[in-house]
């Protein structure tokens, strides 16, 4: 696995399945969410086994070191073997996981809450609310009488 003395960095996070295509990682690569060794990094940058990253999957960040190099992208626990998570960066990544269970995102259950068709209980509702009051009016402002 290990014949290659070094490779480029959007290959290897190929390679390593931390993103689905090349194109994806120079992309995060380019936004300045991957780095190697602590230094901010380009697509092309050679990495060798022994090198760090720190990366950003979605909201997660994870520092690897990396173990391995191979020149395709192959099955999952292949991809797993090319490098190790940093304790720090496993703790973390527990502690983020739990805070997002403890607090969800406000918008997530928004939109959780009002997804799809209104019920009939709400179809009721929404069509009582439109006879009760508002009749055909354009705007919810109040018109007061004699004035304009």
């Amino acid at each position: 696995m290990s014949e290659i003395e070094s490779m480029r960095l959007d290959k290897w996070l190929w390679c390593a399945r931390f993103y689905k295509t090349r194109s994806l990682a120079v992309e995060e690569i380019g936004k300045g969410r991957v780095s190697v060794n602590g230094q901010p990094v380009k697509p092309a940058r050679e990495v060798r086994c022994g090198d760090t990253v720190a990366l950003r999957q979605g909201q997660m960040p994870r520092t690897v070191v990396i173990r391995g190099l191979c020149g395709m992208r192959g099955p999952a626990p292949m991809a797993q073997a090319l490098y190790e998570e940093t304790a720090e960066s496993l703790a973390q990544r527990a502690l983020l996981s739990e805070q997002r269970r403890l607090a969800p995102e406000p918008a997530q259950t928004i939109a959780r809450a009002h997804e799809g068709r209104p019920t009939k209980r709400d179809r009721r509702q929404i069509d009582e609310a439109r006879q009760s009051g508002w009749g055909d009016r354009w705007s919810a402002s109040i018109d007061k009488p004699g004035k304009r």
